[in-house]
């Protein structure tokens, strides 16, 4: 029986781990455009910006102070960028730790002869969630970094 149990489990991890695989997938859909913003719009604005620096009747010093406000843009939303994901992670770890904290307390308490796929079933509400959000992280991120 406890081969039995051990096959559910490693079959509902699998499961588990496509769905988490497919955050990722709605994360990078989702910030490819405010990506492609910050590499390619902010980083040619900032190399544009920098080139235009470089003047003979300049000190080195006066040189290395423009280029460095030129790189605040790009500075500022890849700042923007690493905070807000870093905190949809964060909420979504939270969620999927109350998940797991289930799980061990339905095996502790050998109630539940279904606790892998309550854990599964919560797990799955966790995802739906985070994947829902996403829209909305990706609005803040562009409204932030004033991107249109």
């Amino acid at each position: 029986m406890d081969h039995v149990r051990a096959m559910e489990e490693q079959i509902a991890t699998q499961r588990i781990r496509k769905r988490l695989d497919e955050v990722n997938a709605a994360a990078q859909q989702h910030l490819a455009g405010v990506q492609d913003h910050v590499n390619f719009t902010l980083q040619k604005a900032y190399f544009q910006c920098a080139y235009e620096c470089f003047d003979r009747r300049q000190n080195q010093e006066a040189i290395g102070s423009c280029v460095e406000n030129c790189s605040v843009p790009v500075l500022s939303a890849n700042h923007v960028l690493q905070d807000e994901m870093a905190k949809f992670q964060e909420r979504m770890n939270r969620s999927l730790m109350v998940c797991q904290d289930r799980f061990e307390a339905a095996k502790l308490q050998k109630m539940k002869t279904d606790a892998s796929q309550e854990f599964e079933s919560c797990v799955n509400k966790s995802v739906e969630d985070s994947i829902r959000v996403l829209p909305h992280v990706v609005e803040q991120i562009k409204s932030t970094i004033h991107m249109n």
